[in-house]
């Protein structure tokens, strides 16, 4: 199995970062690693139990996993786990920590646990997997990064709306 952790500096305050990766709307205009995302059965997020249909980006399209959310406590920490299996991952799980470190900075922590199949081929496949979603994992938060840095502000307003409505 591999595990990793990488922490993330981030332009804008936790809550702006927790709703620009699990809202829909606001993931499908930065996220490299999933060209479509979905909550089964529609919600415009995720919620513990919640299970999710995501579909690869870019030269990841062939690739699809579903998840089932283990925690979902914005802004602080989401966690999900996949279920069945999905060439090349036989296990992935992963957690997302959010901290506010400045006013309108934060650190996103995104840890995950990942193990590559079939198990007669892990000793080959999992370093090369391994090493592939680290990279895209780093490409993936530069993008969201890079996102909240021009559009943190649409995000904040976009918040305001929700609750102005009972919602997020």
């Amino acid at each position: 199995m591999a595990h990793q952790r990488f922490e993330f500096e981030m332009p804008a305050p936790s809550d702006v970062v927790f709703d620009a990766f699990h809202y829909h709307v606001w993931r499908a205009r930065w996220d490299s690693l999933v060209s479509d995302a979905r909550v089964v059965g529609g919600a415009p997020c995720p919620f513990v139990g919640a299970e999710t249909e995501n579909t690869g980006g870019g030269w990841l399209r062939g690739l699809s996993m579903r998840t089932r959310f283990v925690a979902f406590d914005r802004p602080h920490v989401a966690a999900a786990s996949m279920v069945g299996r999905s060439f090349p991952f036989s296990r992935w799980a992963a957690s997302m920590r959010h901290r506010d470190t400045h006013p309108d900075h934060s650190v996103l922590i995104y840890a995950y646990t990942i193990e590559a199949g079939p198990p007669a081929l892990r000793w080959l496949m999992e370093p090369v997997v391994a090493r592939i979603f680290a990279r895209q994992t780093r490409r993936r938060f530069r993008r969201l990064r890079d996102f909240l840095a021009e559009h943190a502000a649409e995000v904040v307003e976009w918040q305001g709306a929700q609750h102005g409505n009972g919602a997020a």
